[in-house]
C-alpha cells in the first residue's frame, strides 16, 4: 500500500504536535502543582473548583468584615467607657453636694469639678475618627453627636444633632451587625448638670434652698439614668464581641474545610505525572527519527 507524501506529512506533524503539546501541558503542570490549567482540562473539576472559590472569596469578605468592627466596636467601647467613668464621678459628687451638712462655699467649691466634668462629657461624645467623622452620631457622621447653643434658655442648651439610624455590616449569610452607636440621651443629662452648675454659682449658695435642692436632686437622677443608657450600650458590645468570635471561628474552619477540597481537586500526582512526560518524551523521540527514517526513503531503496 502506497502513502502519499502529503499524506505521511501531515500524519506526523499530527502526532509531534500531539506529543509535543502533551509534553508542553505536563510540564506547566509540574511547575505550578495544580493538575487543572485551564477549565477544558477537566470542565466538571473547573466548575467545582470555581464555586469554591468563590465561596472562599466571600468568606474572606466575612472576615475581613468582622475583623474591622471588631476594631471599631473596640474603639467605641472606648470612648463610651470613659463617659461612664465621667458620668459615675458626677454621680459621686451630686451624692456628696446633696449632703444636708454642707455649706454654701462648700457647694460653690464644687462648680469647678461639675464644669469639667460636664465639658470632657461633651468632648467624648463628639469624638471623631481617623477619617474625621463624628463617632456618635449615628448615621449623620458629618454632624456633632451632641451641639451647645450658648443663647438657648439654660436647661436646653445641649441637643443631639445626630441621629439613631443604624449602620450595618454583614458578617455571614444572612446575617449583619451593627457597626455605630450613638449617644442620644446624654444631652439630657449635660442640660441638667449645666442647671446645677448654674445653681452653684450664684454669689450667695443657700444649702437649704429647694431650688438648689432640686437641681442637685434632678442632677443625681438623670446620671443615674445615663450611666444606666451608656453602660447598656458597652453590655452590647460585649454580646456582639461573642457573636463575631463564633462566626469568625466557623468561617475559618469552613475555609479549612473549602482549601482541603481545592488542594485534593487541583493537587497534581506527580509520581503520574512523570510516569506520563517520560513517556510522552519517548513517543516524542521516536516519532523524529521515524520521521526522519521514513523522510529518506525512496522507491529505489531497496528492503
Amino acid at each position: 500500500m502506497r502513502i502519499a507524501t502529503s499524506q505521511f506529512q501531515a500524519t506526523m506533524t499530527r502526532s509531534l504536535q500531539y506529543n509535543q503539546g502533551q509534553l508542553s501541558s505536563l510540564s506547566a503542570q509540574m511547575s505550578s502543582g495544580n493538575k487543572i490549567q485551564v477549565p477544558s482540562d477537566d470542565p466538571v473539576t473547573a466548575v467545582r473548583l470555581s464555586r469554591l472559590a468563590r465561596e472562599e472569596a466571600i468568606l474572606g469578605q466575612y472576615q475581613d468584615n468582622i475583623g474591622a468592627i471588631k476594631i471599631r466596636l473596640s474603639s467605641n467601647e472606648t470612648y463610651l467607657q470613659s463617659m461612664v467613668n465621667d458620668i459615675t464621678q458626677a454621680h459621686d459628687q451630686l451624692v456628696l453636694a446633696a449632703d444636708g451638712s454642707n455649706t454654701g462655699d462648700d457647694l460653690k467649691s464644687m462648680v469647678t469639678t461639675f464644669t469639667s466634668l460636664r465639658d470632657s462629657l461633651l468632648y467624648s461624645a463628639n469624638e471623631k475618627d481617623q477619617e474625621g467623622n463624628y463617632v456618635f452620631s449615628g448615621t449623620a457622621t458629618g454632624t456633632p453627636a451632641i451641639s451647645y447653643d450658648a443663647s438657648a434658655p439654660l436647661g436646653s442648651r445641649y441637643t443631639f444633632s445626630g441621629n439613631t439610624n443604624q449602620q450595618k455590616s454583614v458578617i455571614g449569610n444572612g446575617i449583619s451587625q451593627t457597626v455605630n452607636v450613638d449617644v442620644s440621651g446624654l444631652e439630657g443629662m449635660l442640660n441638667k448638670l449645666d442647671t446645677t452648675i448654674d445653681a452653684l454659682s450664684q454669689t450667695t449658695v443657700d444649702p437649704g434652698d429647694p431650688a438648689v435642692k432640686a437641681a442637685i436632686a434632678d442632677s443625681m437622677d438623670s446620671t443615674s439614668a445615663t450611666l444606666e443608657l451608656v453602660a447598656g450600650k458597652i453590655a452590647t458590645f460585649g454580646g456582639a464581641q461573642n457573636v463575631m468570635d463564633t462566626l469568625n471561628g466557623n468561617h475559618a474552619n469552613v475555609s479549612l474545610s473549602n482549601q482541603n477540597a481545592i488542594f485534593e481537586l487541583n493537587s497534581l500526582d506527580y509520581g503520574q505525572a512523570t510516569v506520563e512526560l517520560n513517556g510522552y518524551n519517548t513517543a516524542l523521540q521516536a516519532s523524529y527519527k521515524a520521521y526522519a527514517k521514513i523522510s529518506g526513503l525512496s522507491l529505489f531503496n531497496i528492503l
